[in-house]
């Protein structure tokens, strides 16, 4: 079979300030062929990306430059070099590209149809009446609801299913030879997640498309591909068919990727200690105001929830985007304004109106927006310290400091730097620190390994559970990965519109769900 695509000995490497450069692919090797999906995954920095952008030319050149040996060719034309005059015929009309997050691609000051209709307007020759109605079909296709009154949405209106469809919608508008998805699904939930695996297929199908599908979610990679390319620091180590590399693996970091996916659960302990009670919790949003400002609608993002955690136990909460699960760690850690009661070791954590409680701490999903980028990590780690132990000494300060670093397993030689020098992975073990160094009995963590690779996933998870042996800490989990969910937690809670439909331990939950809800949830981790 003819490839309709080919990328030979593709080395791309990039200048840095210092007279210095960065070797980012290494000479890389990839075909695809007419209706062919092709998986590649890797860690962050592995070179995925570079090799995707590199196809239709957006590297920042000159920063990037390609070795002479370097070769991509389309439709027998070679991209290496190729003017943007003729990448104009080809970016978007030919090859599409689907990027990781919709909210940052789209533009927030254009309503989505007016966005569709410009990828369409750049190749095609067609009136505005056209125009619509193309955009109308391209999100019928793409099972957008209410298509007639959706194009006047802006971004904001939409979520981030609907978003990442939007961007598919403009992705196929011109009926592209190939397709490249880079990250498409990893901040959505995993029903939503398997929504657009199975409409990235059906449109495959329906097109005669090829796909390039970027991940490190080796899960949806297994799904969807037909042939997968594994990297690491730049070079493809292992290339072969989804059943090869799944199945019978070669090279040992495919093997530690894969490994690293299949979190396995050892906690099986019973918490008897009762150390956070929760009763009645609700939390409600004003939704529309009268003309005097009195409010006549409201959300209840959460409806009367009571939860108990026990001493070293780690309780799992899962459900969609918009099932209450992070207002309700918001309520707990008393962040939102909310109804009910609150206590930890039958004390009322929030009467007298003591705000910040340094027994129950928060670790955020996103370290890059949750760590200040001004404060260097000892000043984020030590600023827990000047607010509740005001009295206590520089010298003391830093030898906490340390300690808590080397609980996280990093050098002290990182308490100078600031959050741009690090790995998402070394952010969130910066952020976990800042929680940790006040001794909190319990730690909420909301999402705390979404945006991390798998491998560097397993790393967190494994540290927290080292830490809670540790230090007998309690956890509140939250997250839309199940594996995550169960590789550590001990109980499960699943929310859905602002309510609790199922709880039980993890073994229940998984291997004998009582709710649909919970069923569905299972099943679209398991594509």
């Amino acid at each position: 079979m003819n490839n309709l695509l080919e990328i030979k000995h593709l080395s791309v490497k990039f200048e840095r300030e210092n007279n210095t450069h960065f070797q980012a692919v290494i000479d890389a090797n990839l075909c695809l062929s007419q209706g062919e999906i092709l998986g590649i995954v890797g860690e962050s920095g592995s070179g995925k990306s570079v090799t995707a952008l590199s196809i239709l030319g957006l590297l920042p050149y000159p920063k990037a430059s390609h070795s002479k040996e370097s070769s991509i060719i389309f439709e027998n034309q070679e991209l290496i070099g190729l003017d943007n005059e003729n990448f104009r015929h080809i970016r978007g009309n030919k090859i599409a590209f689907i990027f990781q997050e919709p909210m940052s691609s789209l533009n927030p000051l254009h309503k989505i149809g007016k966005q569709i209709a410009e990828s369409i307007t750049l190749h095609q020759k067609m009136s505005a009446a056209e125009v619509k109605k193309r955009t109308i079909e391209l999100l019928e296709a793409v099972k957008i609801p209410n298509p007639e009154q959706k194009i006047n949405a802006f971004p904001f209106e939409l979520s981030g299913g609907q978003r990442q469809r939007v961007m598919i919608a403009m992705a196929i508008a011109n009926n592209p030879s190939i397709l490249i998805a880079d990250e498409p699904t990893t901040a959505l939930d995993v029903t939503i997640q398997e929504q657009i695996i199975n409409l990235l297929l059906e449109l495959k199908q329906k097109l005669n498309m090829s796909i390039i599908f970027i991940s490190h979610n080796l899960r949806l990679v297994r799904h969807i591909a037909d042939n997968i390319a594994v990297m690491y620091q730049g070079k493809i180590v292992e290339y072969g068919s989804a059943d090869e590399i799944f199945n019978r693996p070669q090279d040992d970091y495919t093997k530690k990727l894969i490994s690293s996916s299949l979190l396995l659960n050892t906690n099986n302990k019973k918490h008897e200690d009762i150390i956070l009670k929760a009763e009645n919790i609700e939390v409600t949003f004003p939704q529309k105001k009268n003309f005097w400002g009195r409010v006549i609608k409201e959300l209840k993002a959460v409806n009367n929830i009571s939860l108990e955690l026990g001493k070293a136990e780690t309780l799992g909460i899962v459900g969609e985007s918009g099932s209450g699960k992070t207002t309700l760690a918001m309520s707990l850690v008393n962040l939102i304004k909310h109804k009910g009661k609150i206590y930890i070791k039958n004390n009322n954590i929030f009467q007298e109106n003591k705000l910040f409680n340094k027994d129950i701490q928060i670790v955020f999903q996103d370290p890059y927006n949750s760590l200040n980028p001004r404060m260097n990590v000892r000043d984020i780690i030590g600023e827990g310290l000047n607010v509740h132990y005001k009295n206590m000494t520089n010298e003391e300060k830093e030898q906490k400091i340390l300690q808590i670093l080397q609980d996280v397993e990093l050098s002290p030689e990182v308490l100078n730097k600031y959050p741009h020098e690090f790995s998402g992975g070394q952010r969130q073990r910066i952020a976990l620190a800042r929680a940790l160094i006040l001794r909190p009995q319990i730690v909420l963590l909301d999402e705390p390994t979404s945006a991390l690779d798998v491998t560097v996933q397993a790393q967190i998870v494994e540290l927290l559970k080292c830490l809670q042996k540790k230090y007998e800490l309690s956890y509140i989990f939250i997250s839309h990965d199940m594996s995550a969910v169960k590789a550590i937690s001990h109980r499960v809670i699943v929310m859905q519109n602002g309510v609790v439909v199922e709880v039980g331990n993890v073994k229940q939950i998984f291997e004998n769900p009582q709710q649909q809800y919970t069923r569905q949830l299972i099943n679209a981790s398991l594509i």
